[in-house]
């Protein structure tokens, strides 16, 4: 990033005069509410969002790490990263249209002339002539920018330089989040592997408990198959935890950028939810998401190449200048008894060019209300993303917290149906179901504290939070001082 935020201040550089359109809030013709229509319902909610990384680790310093390496390695990052030098380079070629363009020339010409019909005495009737030249000059060309048609392209560049910087934030944090439930979700399946692993040898044991009563004669054949077959089906979930959890890792070492050899390995339990609900007030995201900034800076360009349409209605004023030497020896063209000049000024006002300027205004509004169109459903999925995700934070507790009472009770009713069924109370229907009902409670309470821990980083990420843009922002203009950017954050 700060290789990105240099080039984007050489940019600025280059453009003297522009500067970036301000930061607009477009008016879409939605009522916002003071607050957050779920958190009526929530206990835990406070008014200020997070900005430290704590919320994305957990507090677990090997998930920092693995974060770390996953911005630093992404391919995804570094081809973004490539777009926005390449914005930058356009914005360099932007700021070269505002000033003056000189450049130096040499020339050197041989002519001959053949003179015919001309009568001089004694002379043959073609005669020949040889003449050389030698110029240095220096030749200059500005367009006076009278009408701001040129700032207009240059501030329309520089917000795309800014839309370009924002999807690089925006982008930074989405590789942030996904490696963190990525990790989330190799220890979850890794605990699912450990929790198959000891059904497996609870159900051998059983099995073998049934066997040995069926050849005292105790049990009958149905009761042995039974057992048989809930082993063989743990067996085979325990082969399908193995391939989900080779997969995971998988996935997640190409997240991080590594060959993907399935040798990363987690130990260690889920990180619990902790804290307040960092839920914010509706009109913060506006500020605080980077892909919003970008839908505005996009359609901030957008107008401003609008504006540059208009103006190529008007006349151009141009200036021209050249000042050198000529002469027909070569080592006069340093001497300054040789020198010329010239200078002029033109004016060129545009009557018909087939419809292209009309086209190309028409063109220009068409892609400003696209832009305005994808800013509006940009904010409103922003919105949505927000109010599901405060809805599923309290879903998901709920959830959990149901789910480890149905555990506990699973586990206490599968522990009460063996010791009857070794006692011969109930069937062997009874142990298998409360078998059944136990790993499934307990495999659904590894996925739900899993989704839970999801759900946070999901709200934190609609939020815009865990990068501190503004501060980042900050750091950009810091490079360059006199810069007239505004602050879009701000």
């Amino acid at each position: 990033m700060r290789r990105v935020v240099i080039t984007f201040a050489a940019a600025l550089i280059m453009t003297g005069c522009a500067s970036p359109p301000k930061r607009q809030y477009p008016d879409i013709h939605l009522e916002l509410p003071e607050t957050w229509t779920t958190p009526r319902h929530l206990d835990s909610l406070r008014t200020e969002t997070d900005t430290a990384m704590s919320w994305l680790t957990f507090g677990d310093e090997r998930l920092s790490g693995l974060i770390d390496e996953a911005l630093r390695n992404s391919y995804n990052l570094k081809s973004s990263a490539a777009r926005v030098d390449a914005a930058a380079a356009l914005a360099r070629i932007a700021g070269a249209d505002f000033g003056p363009q000189a450049s130096v020339g040499f020339d050197a010409s041989k002519r001959k002339q053949n003179l015919i019909g001309i009568p001089i005495p004694d002379a043959p009737d073609v005669i020949s002539t040889r003449t050389q030249t030698f110029g240095v000059s220096l030749d200059v060309l500005w367009e006076i920018d009278l009408w701001g048609r040129i700032r207009s392209g240059q501030a329309a560049v520089l917000a795309d330089l800014e839309a370009s910087w924002a999807e690089l934030a925006a982008l930074r944090l989405s590789i942030a989040a996904q490696t963190a439930k990525s990790w989330f979700a190799l220890i979850e399946t890794r605990l699912q592997v450990e929790l198959a692993k000891e059904t497996v040898e609870s159900y051998r044991l059983s099995a073998e408990q049934v066997r040995r009563r069926y050849k005292e004669g105790v049990r009958s054949s149905l009761d042995l198959r039974l057992a048989l077959s809930s082993l063989y089906s743990a067996e085979a979930l325990l082969e399908l935890r193995k391939e989900q959890l080779d997969r995971t890792t998988r996935q997640l070492e190409i997240l991080l950028g590594r060959y993907p050899a399935g040798a990363l390995s987690t130990g260690g339990e889920l990180p619990a939810v902790t804290g307040d609900i960092p839920a914010g007030l509706p009109s913060d995201i506006l500020v605080r998401r980077p892909d919003l900034l970008a839908a505005e800076r996009r359609y901030a360009a957008a107008e401003k190449r609008v504006s540059e349409a208009r103006r190529a209605f008007f006349p151009r004023i141009t200036l021209t200048g050249s000042v050198g030497t000529l002469s027909q020896e070569l080592k006069n063209v340093v001497d300054g008894d040789f020198s010329v000049w010239s200078g002029a000024a033109g004016l060129t006002q545009p009557i018909f060019q087939g419809g292209r300027l009309l086209a190309n205004l028409d063109q220009s509004e068409a892609v400003s209300d696209q832009a305005l169109a994808d800013y509006a459903s940009a904010l409103l999925s922003a919105f949505g993303e927000v109010e599901s995700a405060l809805v599923s934070e309290q879903i998901l507790a709920r959830r959990e917290a149901s789910l480890a009472k149905a555990a506990m009770q699973s586990g206490a009713a599968r522990e009460l149906a063996e010791r009857q069924y070794n006692a011969g109370i109930v069937d062997y229907i009874t142990v298998l179901e409360t078998q059944r009902l136990d790993l499934n409670a307990q495999s659904d309470l590894l996925s739900v504290r899993r989704q839970r821990l999801e759900a946070r980083v999901n709200l934190h990420l609609a939020l815009g939070g865990g990068f501190d843009l503004s501060e980042e922002w900050k750091h950009f203009l810091d490079t360059h001082n006199d810069s007239k950017t505004e602050d879009p954050v701000e």
